[in-house]
Formats: structure tokens, C-alpha cells, sequence
């Protein structure tokens, strides 16, 4: 099974650092086959045998611990849950020198619709809207400044997510798609 773990959270402004090809490793120790990182911030993709998400949670954060001494939090998501989340995001969106779109991935404490009742946006200037495990978040760039996303830093919510950009996501889930061919 073809799996992507969402790291929270490292080589961010220097700190919780992580070489990748040293995560690649970590994550092959620990038992996890047809490893693929993908950019600094955390996205790795792989294939194992079925087991819980939660339980590749745990077996991976304990991995980083052991690895680099540092406690960070992973996000597993199968490669349904990524076709969910892809479903919901308008061809259209991208990341560009006009629009900004971030995905807000949601640990399972806080995935559900009505999160979007938690949060407190602007729909004349920001587009929010749920998948399955996840917020998708657009604005054009010239409205950045006055959205809502930077007020949701530091807050309970924002603890209980990962946030990729759009770019980001798509990439991954093209990985996760190569991946799951080469396993068949």
C-alpha cells in the first residue's frame, strides 16, 4: 500500500532540522519500502504492508526520535486520502504570482466538516473549503496581508495541522501515483 507521511514542522527558519537522504534511511529502518522524499519539508512517500495509519504514525515518529532527537509529529495519509482531498481542488488553483492556495492538512482530531465553523475568514477576499482530511485555503496574493490564515498561527487548530501549498500537494499525490504503479 502507498502511503505519504506529512512531517510538522521541520527545517522551518532554521530549526528542527532533518537531511532528507538521513530521513530516507530512518524511514527504511524502520521498515518502509520504496522510499521517496520530496523537498526539505517533510513529504515522504512509501509502500508497506497494511497497517493503521496511527500505527505508521507512531512507528515513524519514534524513527525521527531515534534518528535526530527530535519529537515531530506525522501526518500518514493513504493514497485514497489524497485522491479525496485532490477532488476537491478546482483544476484552476495554482500557486502562482496571482493566487496563493495552501492545503491545510487535518489530523484526525479536527477532520471534519465542521472545522470550517472554528475558523473565522473572509469570504469576500479568501476561499476556504473542506475535503476529507483537509482545508483548502485560496487568495489572491495581492490580498495575502489581509486574510485570515496568519491569524490561525500559534493557535489550538493550528497545532492539530501540516500546511502545504497547492504546488506542493499536487506533487505529492503524482508521487504517490508513480509509487503505486511500480507496486502493482
Amino acid at each position: 500500500m502507498v502511503y505519504t507521511a506529512l512531517l510538522r514542522g521541520i527545517n522551518v527558519g532554521g530549526n528542527n532540522k532533518v537531511d532528507m537522504k538521513t530521513l530516507k534511511k530512518s524511514f527504511e529502518q524502520a521498515g518502509m519500502k520504496n522510499v521517496v522524499t520530496y523537498i526539505n519539508s517533510g513529504n515522504i512517500i512509501f509502500s508497506t504492508t497494511s497497517r493503521s495509519k496511527n500505527e505508521l504514525a507512531q512507528i515513524l515518529e519514534k524513527a525521527i526520535m531515534d534518528t535526530f532527537a527530535l519529537q515531530i509529529k506525522v501526518l500518514v495519509l493513504h493514497l485514497e486520502d489524497m485522491k479525496k482531498v485532490i477532488s476537491v481542488l478546482p483544476e484552476s488553483w495554482m500557486n502562482n504570482d496571482k493566487l496563493r492556495c495552501d492545503v491545510l492538512f487535518l489530523w484526525k482530531a479536527i477532520n471534519d466538516e465542521s472545522i470550517l465553523d472554528k475558523l473565522i475568514f473572509k469570504p469576500e477576499i479568501e476561499t476556504v473549503k473542506y475535503a476529507p482530511g483537509a482545508i483548502i485555503w485560496a487568495i489572491d496574493k495581492i490580498n495575502v496581508n489581509k486574510g485570515s490564515l496568519t491569524k490561525l498561527v500559534g493557535t489550538e487548530l493550528y497545532r492539530q495541522m501540516t500546511i502545504r501549498n497547492l504546488n506542493t500537494t499536487r506533487k505529492i499525490y503524482q508521487l504517490m501515483l508513480a509509487a503505486y504503479e511500480d507496486d502493482k
